[in-house]
């Protein structure tokens, strides 16, 4: 029942954006459709999110935003839940799906070819134009679902974007998505996802040759989202 309404509410919000955006402003747009399309489909799943560190978000300003990926259900959750202005870094097959390609083409995401370094530096060169006054971009810097649930090797496209435009790094830790929507199935558990927004992390003087000692530290925050509390408890 959970995938045809996938394809329903694709349909309806991707075609509902795509009329929408001539007339109302982008992140509106975003916000209604994005974050409609994905709270009904948690809803309907049915899945809780729980969400703390708000706080750490000052919404006027814009990040860069890097979460771990363990699941599909993740787009889900940053775009129905984090509570900014966003645009997605995103593998450019994303672009084929019917409507949500198309919406997400006018809402000015940014698709990047994995396989090809100099086409992607081009995307996020040209991205970074759209990144001013509180609207962020995220990415998933594992590249890929994790296969097993752990937080995998960091590639640096977000913390050279990061430090080119001294904006802050905000980490997120999403945890508990692997157990609703495992990688390589289709099956699908109710259940409950909790998201930490950990204080931001300031790039603006990091250089080039600061990347490494940052992506090491942004994982490092993002893996204490994931690691079980003493006792055991998640």
């Amino acid at each position: 029942m959970f995938f045809p309404l996938v394809a329903l509410a694709t349909f309806f919000f991707g075609t509902l954006a795509i009329v929408l955006l001539p007339f109302i402003r982008t992140r509106t747009v975003s916000a209604l459709c994005g974050g409609g399309w994905a709270r009904l489909l948690a809803y309907a799943a049915p899945v809780r999110i729980r969400v703390t560190g708000r706080r750490n978000i000052d919404r006027r300003r814009s990040y860069v935003i890097v979460s771990n990926h363990q699941s599909h259900f993740d787009i889900l959750v940053i775009y129905g839940w984090l509570g900014v202005d966003f645009k997605w870094v995103m593998k450019k097959e994303l672009r084929k799906v019917p409507f949500m390609g198309s919406a997400c083409a006018r809402g000015g995401h940014i698709f990047i070819d994995r396989f090809d370094g100099e086409a992607a530096r081009a995307s996020l060169e040209e991205a970074k134009q759209r990144i001013t006054g509180g609207t962020s971009i995220v990415f998933f810097p594992e590249g890929t679902r994790s296969r097993d649930g752990h937080l995998g090797e960091f590639k640096k496209g977000a913390f050279v974007m990061a430090v080119d435009m001294g904006l802050p790094i905000l980490p997120v830790s999403i945890a508990g998505s692997a157990r609703i929507l495992p990688a390589r199935t289709l099956d699908l558990f109710p259940g409950r996802i909790d998201m930490i927004i950990h204080p931001p992390i300031d790039a603006s003087g990091c250089g080039r040759e600061g990347i490494k000692a940052l992506m090491d530290e942004t994982r490092r925050v993002i893996q204490s989202g994931l690691d079980p509390l003493p006792g055991g408890r998640p």
